[in-house]
């Protein structure tokens, strides 16, 4: 397998990523995602780079984005299931329209939009995420006035596609994201 080390991946992030609300979500989703990998019997780095790397063409190509991030991928020969999971993670946006096939898809659907949740919902309560709660996190989900450019569709349908409901993987992340504080 063709895989940066975490230090490769920081300086090609940066490479292509100057926003720097993008390259938090890059690390929370990252984070967020490798938390469930052996749960899945997944390759941790693997999983911890396709979150890592899931928006890195977005600052420069939004209106195409994951597409040039798709054939970086392959020119860089990452791995089919790194591409297939950054490819359905765009399920309904921009003319994509990939299923997520594998659980690597899956959790990487489930963890992109709601971390941005958890981005807002730390904005106005500036608290580490470990004292945060799953509760205030899933009823920021219900509520679509809370930053509301956020799909909760997407964190719906992605969450149902893991087995578990929107709380427990709240739980979840919680726990994960601590390690952030």
């Amino acid at each position: 397998m063709n895989l940066p080390t975490k230090e490769q991946a920081k300086e090609i992030l940066e490479n292509h990523v100057s926003d720097t609300y993008q390259r938090l979500h890059a690390l929370m989703v990252a984070t967020a995602t490798a938390s469930y990998a052996n749960q899945y019997d997944g390759d941790e780095h693997l999983w911890w780079l396709t979150g890592y790397f899931h928006d890195i063409d977005f600052d420069q190509y939004p209106e195409t984005h994951p597409g040039p991030s798709l054939e970086w991928f392959k020119e860089w020969d990452y791995p089919n299931e790194l591409i297939h999971a950054v490819e359905a993670h765009a399920l309904g946006y921009n003319g994509f329209t990939t299923q997520p096939q594998t659980d690597l898809a899956r959790v990487l659907l489930a963890c992109d939009e709601i971390s941005g949740i958890f981005y807002a919902y730390q904005k106005l309560n500036p608290i580490p995420f470990a004292e945060m709660k799953a509760k205030s996190i899933a009823k920021r989900v219900r509520d679509k006035g809370f930053a509301p450019k956020i799909d909760r569709d997407h964190i719906n349908t992605a969450v149902d596609r893991i087995g578990i409901d929107v709380p427990t993987h709240a739980q979840n992340l919680i726990t994960a994201f601590s390690i952030l504080d």
